[in-house]
């Protein structure tokens, strides 16, 4: 059984944090609600499908067939799966449940609705914005997947599925790109700890069998 990829992870996670960096600060260079309008602009109808199928590859659902993958071929990682899957869902909801209960979203926060882009068909929040637990998720699963399969490819590959999640959030006026960035964190910080719970239990289970 292949180990767990550290470079592909370290990669994947500079990526993650250059980019939560980058959204994070042209939000407060810009201003929240207008860097929003700079980035949810109307690419045409092939492209609003596109975005809606690309929001649901970070719904929570998406974590089954990940499971069941783990699970077939990669048991050995079982508590880096149930860790990440635990410590996403933790801080993105508690996140934005206790810390931040208040915070609109964009069809909320900005009263001309003529300015924003919105897909026929796709329901609007309007609370809970920060984080994005969609982008938690896509990038959660992205470095996930830098530490199980040692590949080179999967860095860019898997960086351009957890972007595309993310950007369909600010697409369909789900959320601000300050939402995006603060999910960008949640999802490295994450698996940093599963890996952390990761290494631990094989610490101990290494110990075990030597006693």
């Amino acid at each position: 059984m292949p180990d767990l990829s550290i470079k592909n992870f370290t990669s994947g996670a500079l990526l993650s944090s250059i980019s939560g960096v980058a959204l994070i600060s042209l939000s407060f260079y810009f201003g929240k609600a207008e860097f929003f309008l700079m980035l949810n602009t109307d690419l045409g109808k092939l492209a609003d499908q596109i975005f809606v199928f690309a929001t649901y590859l970070g719904d929570g659902s998406i974590w089954v067939p990940v499971a069941l993958f783990v699970l077939l071929f990669r048991k050995k990682y079982t508590v880096l799966l149930l860790g990440s899957i635990i410590y996403s869902t933790l801080f993105s909801q508690i996140t934005k449940h206790f810390f931040f209960p208040g915070v609109l979203r964009p069809t909320r926060m900005i009263s001309d609705m003529s300015l924003i882009h919105t897909v026929p068909g796709v329901y609007l929040n309007t609370v809970y914005s920060f984080p994005s637990g969609h982008t938690t998720t896509a990038f959660t699963l992205f470095l996930l997947f830098c530490l199980l399969i040692p590949k080179k490819w999967i860095v860019p590959v898997g960086f351009l599925y957890a972007l595309l999640v993310g950007y369909s959030r600010i697409y369909l006026a789900q959320h601000f790109p300050l939402d995006v960035g603060a999910g960008m964190f949640a999802g490295l910080i994450s698996v940093y700890f599963s890996l952390r719970l990761q290494n631990w239990k094989d610490q101990w289970f290494n110990k075990s069998k030597q006693n």
